[in-house]
C-alpha cells in the first residue's frame, strides 16, 4: 500500500553503460513538490527484467540527496566559489566556447589541400544509455561538426 497514491514513471538508470530500466514512483511531500518514495527495477525491461545492482537499488537516495545538482552551476573568472545560472545561460556559454574553439582550429584542408573538414581539438563523449534513433542523431550531429574525438560511454 506505501505505493498508493504515487504517480509511477518508467525510466533508465544513469550510471552505468548497461542501461537498465527502473520505475520511479512519486508523490507531493508535506510541501506540494513532488518527491521520489520508491525506485526499482522495471520487470518489464528487456535489459534487467526488473533487477538492478546495488547502485541502481540505492538511486533513492541519490535522487533525493540534499548535495545533488538541479540547476547549472559557473565558476566566474577570478572567482574562489560556484554560483547557479539558467540553463539559457550555460547553453548559450558552451556553444560560444565550442564556435570560438572550432573557429580557430577547424582544418578544411590537409597539407596537399584535400578536403578533410576536421576539428581536432574538441572531443565528445556520448551517453550510452539512449535509444538507438538518439545514438544516431548524436553521432550525425558531432561528425557535421567536423568533431574527431567521439567516443560513447558504453566502449569506455
Amino acid at each position: 500500500f506505501k505505493l498508493a497514491q504515487t504517480t509511477e514513471t518508467r525510466n533508465t538508470c544513469p550510471y552505468c553503460s548497461v542501461a537498465c530500466g527502473i520505475i520511479i514512483y512519486a508523490r507531493p511531500d508535506d510541501t506540494g513538490a513532488r518527491r521520489v518514495v520508491h525506485i526499482e527495477g522495471d520487470a518489464d525491461h528487456p535489459t534487467n527484467r526488473g533487477t538492478l545492482c546495488p547502485k541502481g537499488a540505492a538511486l533513492k537516495d541519490f535522487v533525493n540527496a540534499e548535495t545533488r545538482l538541479t540547476e547549472p552551476m559557473v565558476r566566474r573568472p577570478g572567482s574562489d566559489r560556484f554560483e547557479p545560472i539558467s540553463w539559457d545561460e550555460a547553453l548559450d556559454k558552451i556553444a560560444r566556447a565550442m564556435k570560438d574553439d572550432r573557429d580557430a582550429n577547424f582544418l578544411a584542408t590537409n597539407e596537399l589541400g584535400v578536403p578533410v573538414n576536421r576539428w581536432t581539438t574538441t572531443g565528445f563523449l556520448a551517453a550510452s544509455a539512449t535509444t538507438n534513433e538518439t545514438a544516431w542523431l548524436t553521432y550525425k550531429v558531432v561528425r557535421s561538426m567536423g568533431i574527431v574525438g567521439f567516443d560513447n560511454q558504453a566502449r569506455v
